[in-house]
């Protein structure tokens, strides 16, 4: 089981990181072009696999900046090259404050025309919806353009269904986002961590003047990440970079544990920095011990419910479990003073994100109390696994145990079969490895 620890030396922007994850991953660079532009070479008019992105080419190049070697990315679109999502080369110009407009480019080098169209963020997430993108990977893609969407609506006090994105930087940030999302289904890390974001400083220009750094979007999706002030300026954590970061990572600090560094990759921005190199290092790292499993620290946050109806507690449940911290709950009937049957709540947490969490549990229940304590956890590494049934799609999860694999099929996929012996049938299937279709990574 791998897991990914970024160290955002230079800064974090989307080509960066795509670029480090060719660089720790050189075999997938082919199948990353199909990806994003499957089109048979005598057949420049076929269709790309992600509406939007039709007449998007990627380029992947080794790069030594004098101290370190790694790959660059970047993407164009009839030719020309985007100026990119680099470290230190993104603004966000804002010219309608009602209407957010996200540039992932240079304005030293490209400026906006009142003519240049916008593309709504509906219109992004439904073509990401209806390409032909693994399912996977676009929900990777969807996830991240939503945190990025959520922070630009934030900032202007809109809704993420406001947001529009500049036609010249949706499409770059577009190719990014969904490059970086299929880098992430095939590497099939356990789990990411990251180092302390470098703050930069200074101001980047937009049509209404000065912006600070981080831009307001990227400083919104960086909070409660730990930071660095290392003395060099410009812009060192893009909007884009930002977006990925707060999707794969949890806030809080990684606890120290034995693990195998297996592999290292450096990917490189655009501008060079002042005495460091500008670019994202990638520490890939396997478990070490005999059972494969993963430990960890959560917490566990616990009460007793006796005065609330079983129906609004049911919907309370629901919306903790929408938190991204959240990883369980379990209720369970208990007796209380003078034999009241009393529910107990069972929430298990990330640990950084315990006091957001404890904060909603007083919200969304009647509780006035609640338990807090910190253990570890050990935890299998699985996979996700698509199986063809009878034109079926069929999910099953398989588990690596130290005797060997398990596994077991998603019971949402027996929805609408009739019949215990025909629901028996697809469950010894999914023993059958041979039928396996594809693999993906199982959170």
């Amino acid at each position: 089981m791998t897991e990914i620890h970024i160290d955002p030396l230079g800064g974090v922007a989307g080509d960066m990181f795509v670029a480090a994850l060719l660089d720790l991953r050189p075999d997938l660079e082919g199948e990353l072009r199909e990806v994003l532009a499957p089109r048979p070479p005598r057949d420049a008019a076929a269709p790309a696999s992600c509406p939007l992105l039709e007449q998007v080419e990627i380029a992947v190049e080794h790069h030594n900046d004098g101290i370190l070697t790694g790959h660059r990315f970047s993407v164009r679109r009839d030719g020309k090259k985007a100026e990119g999502d680099a470290a230190i080369h993104h603004h966000d110009h804002y010219h309608d404050h009602n209407h957010p407009h996200h540039h992932d480019h240079d304005t030293a080098t490209r400026e906006h025309h009142a003519g240049h169209e916008h593309i709504h963020w509906d219109t992004i997430r439904a073509a990401l919806r209806q390409s032909s993108l693994d399912p996977e990977t676009i929900r990777h893609a969807i996830g991240i353009f939503s945190r990025l969407a959520e922070a630009e609506a934030q900032v202007h006090g809109t809704t993420p269904e406001e947001v529009r994105f500049h036609e010249v930087g949706a499409w770059d940030s577009i190719a990014d986002i969904v490059a970086a999302s299929w880098l992430i289904v095939q590497i099939g890390a356990s789990r990411w961590t990251i180092g302390a974001l470098p703050l930069g400083g200074g101001r980047v220009k937009s049509a209404h003047g000065q912006l600070p750094v981080p831009a307001p979007a990227a400083a919104l999706l960086m909070r409660g990440f730990t930071t660095i002030d290392d003395g060099i300026s410009g812009e060192r954590v893009t909007p884009t970079g930002a977006a990925i970061v707060s999707y794969l990572c949890e806030p809080s600090v990684a606890q120290p544990q034995e693990r195998i560094l297996a592999s290292s990759a450096h990917g490189f921005g655009t501008r060079r920095l002042p005495g460091i190199s500008n670019c994202l290092r990638l520490l890939a790292f396997e478990h070490a011990g005999g059972t494969g499993a993963h430990t960890e620290s959560v917490a566990i946050l616990e009460c007793e419910i006796d005065d609330q109806t079983a129906e609004d507690l049911a919907q309370a449940i629901d919306n903790l479990r929408s938190h991204r911290g959240v990883l369980d709950i379990v209720q369970a009937a208990v007796f209380g003073k003078k034999g009241r049957m009393m529910t107990q709540l069972r929430v298990l947490a990330d640990v950084g994100a315990q006091d957001e969490i404890v904060a909603m549990m007083f919200d969304e229940t009647t509780t006035i109390g609640i338990r807090r304590s910190i253990v570890q956890r050990s935890t299998l590494p699985r996979q996700m696994q698509t199986k063809d049934h009878g034109g079926r799609s069929l999910r099953v999860k398989v588990v690596e145990r130290p005797s060997g694999p398990s596994a077991k099929l998603e019971s949402d996929d027996l929805a609408g079969l009739g019949g215990h012996r025909q629901r028996g049938d697809l469950r010894r299937l999914a023993q059958d490895s041979s039928k396996i279709t594809e693999s993906k990574p199982c959170r």
